[in-house]
């Protein structure tokens, strides 16, 4: 009985400290980088990162400089930000103060704005 006791109010204070987005999120979001034309250098945040078309897997708590380069071309530059996912905000709520605290120190509930970055690269004058 003491056992079943225990477990239970472990289990009832684990709910109660937890936070979803830090238990359940996905620590990193893909983000699909394409150009036209394709085979432009992806550098992101000043690191080259691939070649168009690319998928790259990004930190979800981070804003990022996509910076696109191809020779004859002039670069072109994107940025991706970050948001709050709105669906993490309500269960941290409805959850108790706790959670919504840890997930917004941390910064679990938030996500890319965008799923995909296309670039148009125009030719430079010679």
């Amino acid at each position: 009985m003491k056992k079943i006791l225990f477990i239970s109010v472990a289990l009832i204070t684990l709910c109660g400290i937890s936070s979803c987005a830090t238990l359940f999120g996905k620590k990193t979001h893909a983000l699909a980088v394409s150009s036209d034309p394709r085979g432009a250098e992806v550098y992101v945040n000043g690191f080259k990162m691939g070649v168009t078309p690319v998928e790259l897997n990004l930190k979800a708590d981070k804003s990022y400089t996509i910076e696109y380069r191809k020779e004859g071309y002039e670069s072109v530059t994107r940025v991706v930000n970050t948001k709050v996912g709105a669906g993490w905000i309500i269960l941290d709520v409805l959850g108790g103060l706790i959670p919504v605290i840890v997930d917004a120190a941390t910064g679990n509930w938030n996500k890319l704005d965008q799923d995909a970055v296309n670039a148009a690269l125009i030719e430079q004058n010679k």
